[in-house]
């Protein structure tokens, strides 16, 4: 099973130091308990909160985290029932140095740029059963949303290009419609994704009507409801990571 797939809703949701109120609050509607990141002091200030950056879930009770946060996740899930394990790769500010644990999921695959994925969250997905994809995009998790075992959205048109060629269906979306201060634009990864067995949760309005209509649809034929935790322009938080 892909824990990025949830078949009920989940207890907790992971998500950005920085989120809205509204966008807490929307969760918190859906009986949600909101879990805020904790500042990575050690990479770019716009992405330093994004949970896909310093952590990845193995499975629904297992986390692989970055050495750089790892006492706080420790800490946070000690009586959630949730396994933290400490990755081997040092987080640092620029890249590849800040990509080694934002690998996507989609099937029984894992997509990464596999020369930089940390080798100890490798080690245990390989133990899970899943075949790694190598791509040159490091932010795989960013630039990637599983919405079935075999759908996917992308922001990137080589990802999109290669996830089509393992029979993946695919949808590509222009990663401008997706607000990132500091940034041009950012990843529909990280501001799109399935928060319960009913609902795929964008973090924002896209703005595009023609992409929105064109994406609702999708999501609509894989059996889900699209729905929108602001009246706020799509925003690239580093993926609301839900825990079952």
């Amino acid at each position: 099973m892909n824990p990025y797939i949830p078949n009920k809703n989940p207890r907790f949701a992971i998500i950005d130091y920085r989120a809205s109120s509204e966008t807490l609050n929307y969760l918190k509607k859906l009986k949600i308990e909101p879990i805020k990141t904790v500042k990575c002091l050690d990479l770019q200030e716009p992405v330093d909160g994004h949970p896909d950056m310093v952590m990845h879930m193995i499975d629904e009770k297992t986390f692989v985290v970055a050495p750089n946060v790892f006492e706080y996740y420790l800490d946070v899930f000690k009586d959630k029932g949730i396994k933290v394990i400490k990755g081997g790769k040092t987080l640092s500010r620029n890249y590849p140095e800040d990509i080694a644990y934002n690998v996507a999921r989609i099937g029984s695959y894992a997509v990464h740029n596999t020369k930089h994925t940390d080798q100890v969250l490798r080690y245990y997905l390989e133990e899970a059963g899943l075949e790694f994809i190598h791509v040159n995009q490091g932010y795989t998790k960013c630039s990637l949303c599983a919405v079935t075992e075999s759908k996917a959205v992308t922001s990137d048109v080589i990802l999109h290009e290669k996830l089509k060629s393992y029979n993946i269906d695919c949808m590509y979306i222009n990663p401008k419609i997706v607000l990132l201060k500091g940034f041009e634009y950012g990843f529909i990864g990280g501001c799109t994704g399935l928060i319960n067995n009913n609902v795929f949760l964008a973090t924002g309005k896209i703005k595009d009507e023609e992409i929105l209509k064109t994406l609702q649809t999708f999501i609509q034929h894989a059996g889900y409801i699209y729905e929108e935790a602001s009246s706020q322009q799509i925003i690239d938080l580093g993926s609301i990571i839900p825990i079952l």
